[in-house]
């Protein structure tokens, strides 16, 4: 991806300022047009220039939803869903304008069926806000991206999370949707049933689709019983390889591990001095056992041993939660310790998955690509899974930095297709990905963008996103 390769969208400069019109009159307070505001909802995570928004809508209910929708439809004004804004290719930028509809305010659990382990929520509840609801039930919602990102977005990026080696990741735990399409129709895609064969599957066409085909208005998702007991630990590692191995024989060996994430020694040390954490700068596995008392230990020993076999040194795991709850926000913090090694940097942060077969190759030819260009790029992995992730630290005012970075960048995603893996596992396409999508699915984009064109003729949800159109 090169910055010169985001897609143009063109503007329809009159319909936009009609329909802002339009909206200032029927949501008053509640529609902003403040440059500060529509910065805002711009996108701030990556190193792509933000693209703001013409107007903002706070929505509070699905009708709000709805209403902006026809009222953009009948304009031919584009439509930006902006949930959380913690995505990482662009997602939420408008490059032809528009408006962006803000869904926090629509951040109501709806029901809880605990006999049935599911629950309806609207997509501005965040994960976390999720979870503090649901503890006194006995039940959680898996799915853990590092940010406390809002359901929606999450279902709208396929998002993932350190639990997806056990638990899967949004698709797997999305039982139907309800939508906002194009046309303004609201549609449910499915029932509250755990498994149906009925018609097409249009939740899965929804998920991941990145706002692109329907704004999410509603969620139902699958939900999982609190384990008895749980152990989460630390293993420091030789190399990155000697790690891959040890992951590479533990999922072979059938141990139900829940989490299993990779961090290298580059990544370690930022870690050590933004979380305080007390273990050599070397590469290391972070993982987390459920089950039963004697369950959770026995998991535990037996990854003990076969870390050992691969080099693994000093395994230190507890079942004490505040310990765990400390490894598991240094983890998910790993994001920002990565300013740690050169404060005042930008990020671009990317990711790329294969089959762990190849993920010690993957990475070891990673590894050598940073030195080789000069930048310091921490990896961390959900690698149960495959699935890993550079955070590339640089000056986004130097050209020569930038131009590092895209090839770097490049050079990841070329190695996993080659393996036979994907561009992305789970920060999605958005602006930053078209290229590569193009090299792993070239084929299948015509039908793509065949669906595009029948369920969004004019090209005004999400637009710029994803693939190129027309």
């Amino acid at each position: 991806m090169t910055l010169a390769s985001l897609q143009t969208v063109t503007r329809n400069d009159e319909g936009i300022a009609t329909a802002l019109a339009v909206l200032a009159q029927r949501f008053g307070d509640r529609f902003q047009t403040g440059k500060a505001i529509r910065e805002q909802h711009a996108h701030t995570t990556t190193y792509i220039p933000r693209q703001a928004p013409d107007g903002v809508v706070f929505a509070e209910s699905e009708a709000d939803v709805q209403e902006t929708v026809r009222i953009c439809a009948q304009y031919k004004v584009p439509v930006i869903p902006f949930g959380a804004g913690t995505s990482l290719e662009g997602h939420v930028n408008a490059p032809g304008g528009g408006v962006s509809i803000d869904m926090k305010g629509m951040n109501r659990i709806v029901e809880v069926h605990a006999e049935d382990l599911d629950c309806i929520v609207e997509p501005g509840v965040t994960r976390k806000q999720l979870n503090a609801y649901l503890r006194d039930t006995g039940l959680f919602f898996p799915i853990d991206p590092g940010a406390d990102a809002s359901l929606g977005g999450m279902a709208s990026t396929r998002a993932s999370g350190t639990n997806a080696v056990r638990y899967g990741t949004m698709k797997d735990n999305v039982l139907s949707l309800r939508a906002v399409m194009p046309n303004g129709e609201i549609i449910d895609t499915a029932r509250r049933a755990k498994k149906s064969s009925a018609g097409y599957d249009l939740t899965r066409l929804l998920i991941g689709a990145e706002g692109t085909l329907g704004v999410i208005t509603r969620l139902t998702l699958r939900l999982q019983g609190i384990p008895s007991s749980i152990t989460a630990g630390v293993c420091p590692f030789p190399s990155v390889a000697d790690a891959c191995n040890a992951v590479i024989e533990t999922i072979q060996c059938g141990v139900p591990v829940a989490r299993i994430e990779l961090v290298n020694a580059m990544q370690m040390k930022a870690m050590i001095a933004y979380s305080k954490l007390d273990y050599p700068e070397s590469p290391a596995l972070f993982l987390e056992f459920h089950g039963t008392d004697e369950g959770a230990k026995e998991q535990a020993e037996m990854f003990g041993e076969i870390a050992a076999a691969h080099g693994g040194t000093d395994f230190r795991w507890t079942g004490v939660e505040e310990e765990r709850q400390k490894l598991w926000q240094a983890r998910h913090d790993a994001y920002w310790a990565g300013f740690t090694l050169r404060p005042g940097a930008k990020v671009i942060s990317t990711d790329v998955c294969v089959p762990i077969s190849k993920l010690a190759d993957c990475i070891a030819g990673t590894e050598e690509d940073i030195a080789a260009s000069g930048l310091l790029a921490p990896i961390v992995g959900h690698v149960g899974d495959g699935n890993f992730h550079l955070g590339i630290l640089l000056d986004v005012d130097n050209p020569a930095e930038v131009a590092a970075a895209e090839r770097l960048v490049e050079q990841l995603n070329t190695r996993a297709l080659a393996m036979e893996g994907t561009c992305t596992g789970e920060h999605g396409i958005g602006q930053g990905k078209m290229d590569f999508l193009e090299m792993e699915l070239g084929p299948a984009l015509p039908f793509m963008r065949a669906i595009k064109q029948a369920l969004d003729p004019d090209n005004i949800m999400n637009p710029g996103k994803i693939f190129r159109v027309g």
